[in-house]
């Protein structure tokens, strides 16, 4: 009876996350690193968020979607990124059972919301672009708020059943995982047993996930393309080809690094070169994105410029009155 019991207790409760191996000043200099990138991010992302949301020109499906995207971002860094700082300060590097997996629920969820809401801003574009004359017909604020809400919702439902499934694998020692996340490859490796069944289901929904909104996000600027080039005037392509290369730099980020590490798990990359990679998408590719929209778009930055002018204003007319 006892020896059942054993067998269907779990003798890993906790995790031990390696992160980057280095010396205790290394992870000091590596912990003000990430801070002050974690802390620009936030800004940079908020800042996109809070210009949508204050400036009424802004209030178009176009920079609806930039606005919660920039919301997801936040989202997506917080999953991994504090619990990263605390491990640079941390002697054991441990993270519990429940708490390895939550974040790896969300970090993936999150991660799937980012490939849906760019797969939307690239279906917006191509509608603007390739049927001017239907577009305020078709993309209403009501499409838009469906689309907002399936974003944000459809991750979060899709991926409880790989992270239900490599949960349930038998893990009876190491628990030491030679990453600074707790990703779902080297949890695997870690599996008492080799299932060849949730390592197939795992890889064939990453494929089926990103292949599938990559081609749509493909072809949608195939038909842009398509119709751009046939414009008589060249400022008309200019300005086409202006309101794309934005979207177009975050999908190359986002895309070009997630599909060299999760299409093929059983790819065996070196372990520092996993590191690197997850670093790129998970960490760095949030940080550009506020720039990359910013820099970019004369709307935006006279967004910025407002919401944030107003509010010094308000914040020194506020101090006067209580210096008086």
């Amino acid at each position: 009876m006892n020896g059942s019991n054993q067998e269907h207790t779990p003798s890993v409760t906790h995790f031990i996350l390696m992160g980057f191996p280095s010396s205790p000043e290394m992870q000091l200099l590596y912990f003000g690193l990430f801070s002050m990138t974690y802390t620009l991010t936030l800004m940079g992302n908020a800042a996109i968020a809070c210009a949508v949301r204050g400036d009424q020109r802004l209030h178009t499906p176009m920079y609806i979607l930039l606005g919660n995207f920039s919301l997801l971002e936040i989202c997506y860094v917080t999953s991994t990124v504090p619990n990263m700082l605390a491990n640079f300060l941390s002697t054991s590097k441990s993270i519990s059972f429940v708490s390895c997996f939550a974040q790896f629920y969300f970090f993936f969820s999150f991660g799937c919301d980012e490939g849906f809401f760019l797969c939307f801003m690239a279906f917006d574009r191509c509608l603007a672009i390739c049927r001017p004359l239907h577009y305020p017909r078709i993309m209403t604020i009501q499409l838009c708020t469906g689309l907002v809400i399936f974003g944000w919702s459809c991750g979060l439902i899709l991926f409880i059943t790989p992270v239900v499934l490599i949960s349930q694998l038998p893990y009876c020692g190491p628990n030491i995982i030679n990453h600074f996340v707790c990703d779902p490859v080297p949890l695997m490796m870690l599996s008492c047993s080799e299932d060849s069944t949730t390592q197939f289901i795992y890889s064939a929904f990453n494929a089926f996930f990103m292949v599938g909104t990559f081609l749509f996000i493909l072809c949608s600027y195939a038909l842009v393309i398509l119709v751009v080039v046939r414009m008589p005037s060249a400022a008309s392509k200019h300005k086409a080809f202006s309101t794309c290369a934005s979207h177009l730099a975050v999908v190359v980020l986002f895309y070009g690094s997630i599909m060299v590490m999760y299409v093929s798990p059983g790819s065996k990359h070196p372990v520092e070169v996993q590191k690197i990679i997850t670093l790129f998408y998970s960490v760095i590719t949030p940080l550009c994105n506020p720039l990359i929209y910013s820099l970019r778009n004369k709307e935006m930055k006279a967004a910025l410029r407002k919401v944030f002018g107003t509010e010094i204003l308000f914040i020194k007319h506020k101090s006067n009155i209580i210096a008086n």
